[in-house]
């Protein structure tokens, strides 16, 4: 019967999983409504602000400038490589964290379920340390930690992505692009953000995780992006935010150009085998910047993208005279 309980629960987690894994949308209101729910689990409110920034960059995408300086396919490439790597994380974290709230429900640890969907070992170890600790800080540390790891191979690596996207100009592009920037916005139209160098390397990407929760959970503005976050249902738009900027909609809504990915994932392979990095990573301490404050940044920036583009069509224009 325990058997039978046990096998119930893991097709309910992946039918859950599988209906708030459709696209950008979802996947943001998931965490988002799951740390509302559950406020110890700290990573959930991250990866709800995170995954906004990739509705937003999705949606840049369709707008009205990258499609003048970018191919069709260049576009299409980019799009796919945001969408499958956030699909990836949430079909790895979605069963963890179903299973910690099933947990907290039973008042017992279910958390071995976890490897039925093959999470990585390090993090069945670290919900279990948990359970007993309620570090909630080194479990949103080892979230990411885990997270980063766990898009390596299946996109950062994969042949498809590594060189349509990863190795190619299009990368150096939305690099200069800043679309690893990541914005928490306010409701009084204040930008705040952080943004990573060198994406493709893990460490960097991880840096960057702890770097944005210590700023996500910062006690003078972690309020101010909790009422964003409650007050505005994403939308793939920079919208979301810019209305609050006294700006005009002027790019697209994600559902409104993109259709749901169909994805399918090969059997899993834990990443993780003692490196002992990893535990130095775990426990080492960020320092924020002192300038954390982006708005003025990213109105330049914005300006700066637009002139760009401009030019760059300009110049194409005379090279055709």
């Amino acid at each position: 019967m325990e058997n039978e309980k046990s096998i119930h629960l893991i097709e309910e987690i992946k039918a859950i999983t599988a209906t708030w894994n459709r696209d950008n949308i979802s996947r943001t209101v998931f965490y988002y409504k799951f740390y509302n729910k559950h406020p110890e689990i700290k990573w959930a409110f991250l990866a709800s602000m995170v995954s906004r920034n990739a509705g937003w960059s999705m949606s840049d995408l369709s707008g009205e400038w990258f499609p003048r300086i970018l191919e069709e396919d260049q576009l299409r490439h980019l799009f796919l490589a945001y969408e499958r790597a956030n699909w990836t994380i949430f079909n790895d974290a979605a069963p963890q964290l179903l299973l910690y709230a099933k947990s907290k429900e039973c008042n017992t640890s279910m958390i071995h379920g976890c490897r039925a969907f093959g999470v990585s070992e390090f993090m069945v170890e670290e919900w279990e340390s948990f359970f007993l600790t309620r570090d909630e800080k080194r479990l949103m540390v080892a979230l990411i930690i885990n997270e980063q790891h766990v898009i390596e191979v299946p996109v950062l690596k994969h042949h498809f992505y590594a060189k349509k996207v990863f190795r190619s100009m299009i990368f150096n592009v939305q690099d200069w692009f800043h679309f690893s920037t990541v914005l928490f916005p306010t409701v009084k139209g204040r930008l705040y953000g952080l943004s990573v160098s060198g994406f493709k390397h893990t460490k960097n990407r991880i840096e960057l995780g702890k770097k944005l929760s210590a700023l996500l959970f910062h006690p003078l503005y972690h309020r101010e992006f909790l009422h964003f976050s409650a007050s505005v249902y994403p939308t793939g738009s920079r919208y979301d935010y810019e209305r609050f900027m006294g700006k005009r909609r002027d790019g697209p809504m994600v559902r409104m150009v993109y259709p749901i990915i169909q994805h399918h994932q090969n059997e899993k392979v834990d990443w993780y085998m003692g490196q002992r990095y990893v535990q130095k990573i775990l426990n080492a301490e960020v320092t924020l910047p002192d300038m954390v404050e982006v708005t003025d940044w990213y109105e330049g920036k914005r300006s700066q993208i637009k002139f760009g583009i401009e030019f760059e069509n300009l110049l194409k224009q005379k090279r055709r005279e």
